[in-house]
């Protein structure tokens, strides 16, 4: 499969800027001619990264350049490996010095000698091995007669205009008697001589024509559903689960998720709760994953509903429609858009300027649309950001008529090769989500920075800033859009996530689409929707994979407990060694192992919603950790007392973790930390209300326990008020109601 020049200009650029003199670390004289090989890989890769844009433009249509440039994406993640190891060694080796006084030092020095040399060894090792694949690539970009082109585009910069707010999704233009007829068709009375309650409805069309959109329209308008007393939405997506899309109705008619283990109870509380009452159910994204058995089965509650209630189901494809037993005159074929229509989906997404031939242009926009919102919204998106004196450039782009065989729509093709280089990689990153999956902006911001994916900057910008950034970008290009469910929320349309995935390539994998495989020696990010038992053999499928960045359970609103084997705690994660993400959230996980202190590479740690009292002291080893999240941990009760040695931790989100005793000493060193939402004053000095001085917080700050606070000049010390960044204060003493105790600071 052809994986674009994905962002491999982006990342061989920040390689060679760590490969600069400057860069070294002073320990490498101590490694046999070390300096020397790294100065030649950099000689090596820029020669390389030189003819990056011929083999753009090569790579569709020749399977050896495509070869090549998987070759070489997968030699820059193991050169990135290789120096963050190098890294993390310098940085352990000054906290230790940092730590060490006196005859410790000397002790320190003794024991550390044989580590030293085997660290040496085991470097050079692979410097070796990279230096021959390195040649390797170089000797291949020869015969393949690659050679530098003078970039015409901007695919590969950032200097590009960049919209200063992103765009909203406007009305839905051009749908009016769309919507009218899907009113009608839910207006319509029931059959009296039907044995039941309830009528199946279809909307079927093609992807990206805009079916959930104008069906979200239709139901979030009032008048047009005022006749049901129950209005439920579940995105099924392509893998149709039973339990899953049941407990997800039972949520949200409830509005609280169903504790009960069989499933023939789950539907007999369903049943209960909809007894007599008119419903919408609207099932969005199915697939024929759902077979008739299951339909049979999911549907055996509704016949508890009123006279006139609907399930409306939305689907690419006929079939499915007609097995979910939709009659003919049910199904509403939701067509293609007119050119009128397109165009003014493609207005909405632009900016405001037009050149001076739009008039002439505007055929060539409806033609590359084909009657497609998402290609007018997209297409939009990719002109917004570009001067009206390359619009023709780029509608002529000859990448709207050249075709790897994949079924990416040749406007998302286009969009992604318009993107810079830095935001190719945070995009493709993006193939971790499941479809229809509903992700927070902060989520992808941390994981983001814990990837290394932000393109470093002089200046004071915060990396969170940047981030915000590129995530704006993303937005205004139509590649995320808001959840038409959570306005706090955000998705990705199939046909994106298609693209995102199809930019990542073997970089990674959803355990989901390997239910019989094995995923490569070559993924790097992993997910996968977790269970409710997720034993040995859930993760036998990737034993090979150790170079594991992201290990990334998602979950899903299933209403039940999820359970974690040892196995993937005690015995896989040491075998980890590489990983940046790790997440254990929503597991009912009671213990970490000390191993994880060996996670050197580690920046994003999530345990939220587990049952863990404690974090092992060797977290405390976690030198490159930023985001670290407890919340929801309602056991925990200590954190580790060293936990002042993470230098480079910027959010510890704590909130809701009622049986914190106190806070770890001296978390005033913690001179990055943005987030803290929970602190808990201890009785001594060291973890007192006066550590917060020296921390920059931002957003939400409570301060729990300060009956402990008996000096009021460490009070004074603390200069809550000049925390400017803060949003919402929250003060308590035990006993206090936390009404009485709030305030916002803005």
């Amino acid at each position: 499969m052809a994986v674009g020049e994905i962002f491999l200009a982006a990342f061989l650029q920040v390689l060679l800027d760590r490969l600069t003199p400057r860069e070294f670390p002073g320990y490498f004289g101590s490694l046999g001619g070390v300096r020397k090989k790294l100065q030649k890989w950099r000689g090596t890769l820029s020669a390389i990264a030189a003819v990056l844009s011929d083999a753009e433009e090569k790579q569709l249509t020749n399977m050896a350049v495509d070869l090549w440039l998987n070759d070489l994406r997968h030699l820059a993640y193991d050169i990135d490996d290789l120096l963050n190891t190098f890294s993390n060694e310098m940085l352990e080796r000054k906290q230790l010095k940092v730590n060490q006084t006196g005859t410790s030092k000397v002790r320190g020095f003794f024991t550390k000698v044989p580590h030293k040399v085997k660290f040496n060894f085991n470097m050079n090792s692979q410097i070796d091995d990279i230096a021959n694949r390195l040649q390797d690539i170089f000797d291949r970009k020869e015969k393949l007669g690659l050679k530098y082109i003078e970039h015409t585009s901007t695919s590969t910069s950032s200097s590009q205009r960049t919209p200063s707010s992103y765009v909203l999704d406007g009305p839905v233009v051009g749908r009016d008697e769309d919507a009218r007829n899907i009113v009608e068709l839910l207006s319509r009375d029931a059959d009296p001589s039907s044995s039941t309650n309830y009528k199946v409805v279809a909307i079927v069309g093609m992807g990206g024509v805009g079916k959930t959109t104008i069906v979200a329209q239709v139901f979030n308008d009032v008048a047009a559903v005022e006749q049901f007393d129950l209005k439920i939405w579940v995105s099924v997506s392509d893998n149709f689960d039973l339990q899953t899309v049941t407990r997800t109705i039972f949520k949200e008619v409830t509005s609280r998720p169903c504790d009960v283990d069989e499933f023939s109870r789950l539907q007999d509380n369903l049943s209960k709760e909809i007894d007599g009452k008119r419903f919408l159910i609207v099932l969005d994204d199915i697939w024929s994953t759902c077979d008739y058995d299951s339909w049979k089965k999911l549907q055996a509650p509704f016949r508890r509903g009123a006279k006139g209630s609907k399930v409306m189901v939305i689907t690419r494809e006929e079939k499915v429609a007609a097995l979910m037993g939709a009659p003919a005159a049910e199904v509403y074929y939701l067509k293609t858009l007119s050119d009128e229509g397109c165009l003014q989906v493609f207005e909405q997404h632009v900016s405001n300027d037009r050149p001076p031939n739009f008039e002439l242009l505007e055929k060539k926009i409806v033609t590359n649309c084909n009657g497609l919102p998402l290609a007018a919204k997209t297409l939009g998106g990719v002109l917004r950001c570009k001067e009206t004196d390359q619009w023709e450039e780029i509608l002529n782009e000859k990448l709207w008529s050249t075709s790897d065989g994949s079924k990416i729509l040749p406007v998302l093709r286009l969009s992604y090769h318009y993107l810079p280089s830095t935001l190719k990689r945070c995009f493709a990153y993006c193939s971790i989500l499941p479809n229809d999956y509903e992700f927070g902006k902060t989520q992808f911001i941390l994981l983001w920075m814990a990837e290394g994916l932000l393109e470093q900057q002089e200046g004071t910008k915060a990396m969170e800033d940047i981030d915000e950034e590129y995530f704006a970008e993303l937005l205004s290009r139509s590649l995320f859009q808001n959840s038409g469910r959570n306005s706090s929320c955000y998705v990705m349309h199939d046909l994106v996530g298609d693209l995102a995935r199809w930019a990542a390539g073997d970089t990674f994998c959803r355990l989901e689409d390997k239910p019989h495989g094995r995923c490569s020696a070559k993924t790097r990010n992993l997910t996968y929707i977790s269970g409710k038992f997720d034993g040995v053999k859930r993760f036998g499928t990737f034993s090979e994979a150790k170079r594991l960045r992201t290990f990334l359970p998602l979950s899903v609103s299933n209403g039940y407990e999820n359970y974690l084997t040892r196995y993937a705690t005690f015995d896989l994660l040491p075998q980890l060694k590489y990983l940046r993400v790790l997440s254990f959230n929503g597991y009912k996980l009671t213990e970490l192992p000390d191993s994880v202190g060996k996670l050197r590479h580690l920046r994003y740690l999530d345990l939220s919603h587990t049952l863990i009292k404690s974090l092992p002291e060797s977290t405390c080893m976690l030198y490159n950790l930023q985001t670290l999240i407890l919340e929801n941990c309602s056991k925990l009760k200590t954190l580790p007392s060293n936990m002042s040695n993470l230098s480079n931790l910027r959010h510890l989100n704590n909130s809701n973790t009622p049986s914190l005793e106190e806070m770890p000493p001296q978390v005033s060193r913690l001179t990055h930390l943005r987030t803290l939402p929970n602190f808990v004053v201890g009785k001594c000095s060291a973890s007192g209300i006066g550590e917060i001085q020296s921390l920059h917080l931002c957003g939400t700050l409570r301060i729990g326990k300060l009956e402990n606070v008996i000096d009021v000049g460490d009070a004074k010390r603390a200069q809550i008020m000049n925390k400017e960044g803060l949003t919402t204060l929250q003060l308590e003493w035990s006993g206090t109601s936390k009404k009485e105790s709030q305030f916002r600071t803005s």
